[in-house]
């Protein structure tokens, strides 16, 4: 007899699970460790990749400067939420002239995704010219198996973008490369950092209005994992504990509490959520984040509200879908509301009351996006983004339920 492959909802229990990520370092003040880290993995010369507010914020820099001591010989604080192309071609210059051997990426994911920027075009014998015609013409910038600068990343914001080998790019006419604005993305397992270093301390001192954003992204990335299409005994696991400490943690911080605990658990629910995510080939990121695209790439919302606005109505969607698999059961359990007698509101009600803690926007009339007259254009964006690809099995969505959800958001 063949044993059976699928679970009592249909799934495919068979999987596979190729995953090599960042050795993770956690806990407050470890950042002073950083030289010995280096000195563990054969690394002598770093250059620091951040932007400028953090660069000139001592209490984010020096606490990293010290822990690299003799090891540090340059810092580049020029990257820009922008993460331009030519912002990453004068890092690289200024990182051969101080003959570094890594990259340490500090602040958000936007000086995470210039470093790996950077690194790939270490790699690469070409002149800019040659690779911003490439970049227009295919949206990306093939990424070498070797030769790049390995990476450390330090993040000071909660979007979960660490443990990933991909990242996003655009570059400007402003540059004298390109004739118009081009947007797009660079992936390849060279750019998984080597060193994730994860700091409490450091994480606190971020603005609050820019840590809630960017934690609403991670924990949304908890959400979509345990959905996926490709999700995995593995990933359940780590994104079901890193929801869990989630949860607390933000539910302590809506609370008004700013303590070491409060955070320690923040940042360690970010750690687990975003723990095999980010694969050879694919990504568990799914609808939620094909929403946050079409928000953000034609409208000025940031990220995090965007997702903070769609994502209750999303999972309402989802959950009365006929014949899609959102694993109601694992979220209920993931989110602590297992025992409810209505577990599509007590899900929906937990993603609530973590916005509500964050103080992030509810409806998306209150964010600079799309009018309801935009709604259809949006909708279409929705439905090409790539990520939809991993929306749950079962799922068709068709426009007109698309821009359902975003007239509910509204």
């Amino acid at each position: 007899m063949t044993p059976t492959r699928t679970d009592d909802r249909g799934r495919d229990r068979a999987f596979r699970f190729e995953y090599d990520p960042a050795t993770i370092r956690f806990g407050s003040g470890c950042v002073d460790d950083l030289e010995a880290e280096l000195d563990g993995q054969g690394l002598e010369r770093a250059m620091v990749v951040c932007g400028s507010t953090v660069g000139s914020t001592p209490d984010v820099i020096d606490p990293v400067k010290n822990g690299l001591g003799d090891r540090l010989v340059a810092v580049f604080d020029e990257t820009t939420p922008d993460k331009r192309l030519e912002t990453a071609f004068d890092g690289l210059e200024r990182a051969e002239r101080a003959d570094a051997d890594v990259l340490v990426s500090l602040g958000g994911g936007s000086s995470l995704d210039v470093a790996k920027v950077v690194s790939t075009l270490s790699a690469l014998d070409r002149s800019r010219e040659a690779v911003a015609k490439e970049f227009a013409e295919t949206g990306t910038i093939p990424v070498p198996d070797d030769g790049v600068l390995p990476i450390v990343a330090i993040p000071t914001t909660l979007a979960g973008a660490d443990l990933s080998q991909g990242a996003g790019v655009t570059a400007s006419p402003d540059s004298d490369l390109l004739d118009e604005e081009v947007s797009g993305g660079i992936s390849g397992p060279a750019l998984m950092p080597a060193a994730a270093i994860y700091d409490p301390e450091l994480v606190a001192t971020t603005p609050e209005s820019i840590l809630a954003g960017s934690v609403m992204n991670g924990f949304d990335k908890g959400l979509e994992t345990l959905y996926a299409n490709n999700a995995t005994p593995v990933t359940d696991a780590t994104a079901a504990r890193g929801l869990r400490s989630l949860v607390d943690g933000l539910r302590a911080f809506g609370e008004g509490k700013r303590d070491r605990a409060t955070f320690e658990t923040i940042v360690e629910g970010t750690i687990l959520v975003q723990y095999g995510i980010s694969r050879p080939g694919e990504t568990t990121l799914s609808i939620v984040h094909a929403f946050g695209h079409g928000l953000t790439r034609t409208y000025d919302v940031q990220q995090g509200a965007a997702h903070a606005v769609v994502v209750p109505h999303v999972l309402e969607y989802l959950l009365a879908a006929q014949g899609v698999d959102v694993r109601p059961t694992v979220l209920a359990d993931a989110l602590g509301v297992a025992d409810a007698a209505d577990s599509v509101e007590a899900i929906v009600g937990v993603v609530e009351d973590v916005r509500t803690a964050l103080a992030l926007p509810e409806r998306l009339r209150n964010v600079d996006g799309p009018e309801p007259d935009e709604f259809p254009a949006v909708a279409e964006n929705i439905l090409d983004d790539s990520f939809m690809a991993n929306a749950p099995p079962g799922l068709e969505p068709s426009r007109a339920e698309i821009e359902g959800v975003l007239e509910d958001a509204w």
